[in-house]
């Protein structure tokens, strides 16, 4: 796929997670299964991992559920309650373990325990504590807020009131998963589409004499804030939580190895129809905590935890049709129109195809009968055709040579680090005024992780696109919501609300904006590498002008993080007065706040580089802690940079010459850990 293919299909996932995340947790109604949710949720994750350039504000790697419903007071939690990364096979696993290994800088012969607990198909909870009194129970939320629904937990049995045990901890939050069983679920089947969805209802019901009436059970697994703590291990907890009146899973256990990894999830999943209560996976966690400690967390998900799901669901259909969508970057995403078909108990009639090579490779044609998979994309993808149904209808799919939007002749760039031209074609969009490329920019300028517009979602910002009613970004803020407020579906309230909801978007961080504007290769992190270089839109602005400009990317290319494919992005986008305007137009729109610079840390004002790997931990467990501690890590020397740290081993002679020739301090290994220490 073309870069704006790529990027067309991701934001359509957002916008698919999104919709699905307002239906179940505001609305206690949810859309699809919680397998079908993983894999779109899993495709996310995939893209942004595949194509760095790929950032949203409503992406799963950024957020956690959806905003606390309004029925509830809400609560922050005391630590976040953060989702898991997903895994869908036996390779995902060996790149879980194997980025384990490299962060920790751990040999091979070094083994790590992992705890294998249920992925029960519920509603997440947490439990509060206070000398031994259930004092607070928060629904997830968002994962930094939940609703308080304590009189409702209250209600299940499974939830101990009080623990009158020596070893409890003063302070715990204990989490874990409410959920109903098979069994029980059959004799309330007809009102709830699902056990999940009776849970969801049931918890989030204002009367707790109406929660009480469903079965609901609670399994612990988790623990937020815990003073003081008296365990080192999650097993040794999981124990701990037995013997304080807790329920925990029986099939919860310790691995070591790939091997038994895989051979206890095929046993698990054999088991599932037997089982009572839905799962959809197991969940590994690094069972020694004081590892977990150190590896941390990535966005809103740990290092040092992955959910292992469960075979996809596939079914046949036959291919009507196949069109191309332009994405946000240019690329050219061929689609297959297929006669509707339940996989997995969802009506699926569009597949994705990825790409011209992938088309040609599977020999995928018009009228065939294909194999659809609902895992890996949140368009579900076709794996193959059956060519023995194939008759002489069936036609062959010429892919465009020119942009189906704008016309433009489109291309496969050249992957310098693959020596290879790119399976994606793309429509170069010379002029920057390419219609479908320009629609999708302004989605993903609306999107949670730029402006997060409050109901300016993708079918709105359509509409009103086909209604000539926006083109720039800038135009958002000048809508006539007396008009809007006329138009079918709309009204004074609704109208209004949109108005609220794009006011207060126009105070934004510089970090966001950049973000926001999408510039190619210019993801989350890389935005807020430049918005950490910049601090001020002022200072942004500086971009405009083609001398200073110059001078500017010259030593972004010094930056960790920032190289000269990020470079020449920035240099190509401000080239053009089209981007020009609409950037200078769109500024005097927002009230954009400056970066906000840890100021303190014992890194406070320093640059870091690293040359060489250390024996004691990773580089990345190294740029974390710079990170943590207030510090900028620096990816080319320069009179600028303060420290060179030489790891022991194979370090490049080249940046410690120049460092000498800077009079730059240079740090070894000892050194190192050493200002670590002091």
């Amino acid at each position: 796929m073309q870069r704006k293919e790529i990027e067309k299909v991701y934001i359509k996932k957002i916008k698919e997670l999104t919709k699905y995340d307002k239906a179940y947790f505001k609305h206690d109604r949810p859309l699809i299964f919680d397998r079908d949710y993983d894999i779109l949720k899993k495709e996310i994750l995939d893209l942004e991992k595949k194509y760095r350039y790929l950032e949203n504000k409503d992406s799963p790697s950024k957020k956690v559920g959806y905003k606390p419903s309004d029925k509830f007071k809400k609560v922050t939690h005391d630590i976040p309650m953060l989702s898991l990364a997903n895994a869908f096979s036996k390779e995902n696993i060996k790149d879980f373990l194997k980025k384990i290994r490299n962060f920790l800088n751990l040999k091979d012969s070094e083994k790590i325990a992992f705890s294998v607990e249920p992925k029960i198909d519920g509603i997440s909870a947490s439990l509060k504590y206070i000398d031994g009194i259930f004092v607070l129970g928060l629904s997830r939320g968002d994962g930094k807020t939940g609703e308080d629904i304590t009189n409702n937990l209250k209600t299940i049995i499974d939830i101990p009131k009080k623990i009158n045990k020596s070893n409890f901890p003063k302070t715990l939050d204990v989490r874990g998963e409410i959920y109903i069983s098979k069994s029980d679920f059959k004799k309330i089947a007809k009102k709830f589409a699902n056990p999940r969805n009776a849970a969801g209802g049931s918890l989030r019901q204002k009367d707790p004499n109406e929660t009480k009436k469903i079965p609901l059970k609670f399994v612990a697994y988790g623990f937020g804030i815990v003073e003081p703590q008296n365990f080192e291990k999650q097993s040794e907890y999981l124990k701990l939580l037995k013997t304080w009146g807790f329920n925990t899973n029986s099939l919860n256990k310790i691995v070591n190895s790939i091997e038994d990894i895989d051979k206890n999830h095929r046993t698990i999943e054999a088991l599932r129809p037997t089982i009572d209560y839905d799962l959809d996976g197991l969940v590994y966690k690094v069972n020694d905590l004081k590892l977990q400690k150190r590896l941390g967390f990535v966005s809103n998900s740990p290092r040092w935890a992955i959910a292992h799901k469960f075979s996809a669901e596939k079914g046949f259909s036959i291919i009507k049709n196949i069109e191309i969508q332009v994405g946000r970057t240019g690329a050219l995403t061929p689609v297959a129109k297929i006669e509707p078909v339940n996989i997995g108990g969802v009506v699926v009639s569009n597949a994705t195809l990825h790409n011209e090579d992938e088309i040609n490779r599977k020999d995928i044609r018009i009228g065939d009968t294909a194999c659809i998979q609902r895992a890996g994309d949140v368009i579900p993808q076709v794996l193959y055709v059956d060519k023995a149904k194939r008759n002489k209808n069936t036609k062959k799919f010429n892919f465009p040579d020119k942009c189906p939007s704008c016309g433009s002749k489109t291309i496969k760039e050249f992957n310098y680090s693959t020596k290879k031209k790119d399976a994606v074609t793309r429509c170069p969009d010379p002029k920057f005024n390419c219609k479908e490329i320009l629609r999708e920019k302004l989605k993903h300028f609306a999107s949670k992780d730029a402006l997060n517009i409050d109901g300016f979602g993708k079918k709105i910002i359509q509409n009103f696109w086909d209604l000539n009613m926006i083109k720039y970004p800038a135009d958002i803020f000048n809508l006539n919501f007396k008009k809007i407020s006329s138009f079918e579906g709309w009204g004074d309230l609704s109208a209004s609300n949109l108005e609220k909801a794009i006011k207060k978007s126009q105070k934004i961080s510089l970090d966001k904006l950049i973000f926001a504007i999408g510039i190619r290769h210019i993801g989350q992190e890389n935005a807020k590498t430049l918005a950490e270089y910049f601090v001020s839109i002022k200072k942004f602005e500086e971009l405009f002008d083609r001398e200073k400009r110059k001078k500017i990317l010259n030593y972004l290319l010094e930056l960790d993080g920032i190289g000269e494919t990020q470079v020449n992005s920035l240099e190509t986008f401000f080239l053009h007065s089209a981007n020009l305007n609409a950037i200078s137009n769109l500024i005097k729109e927002l009230n954009v706040t400056d970066f906000k610079i840890r100021k303190s840390g014992i890194f406070y004002g320093k640059t870091i580089m690293f040359t060489g790997g250390l024996s004691k931990m990773s580089r990345a467990e190294a740029k974390a802690l710079v990170a943590k501690e207030g510090g900028k890590i620096l990816g080319t020397a320069s009179k600028k940079l303060d420290y060179l740290v030489v790891g022991d081993s194979k370090p490049t002679p080249k940046k410690v010459e120049q460092a000498k020739q800077l009079n730059i301090k240079i740090l070894d290994e000892n050194s190192w850990y050493g200002l670590l220490n002091r």
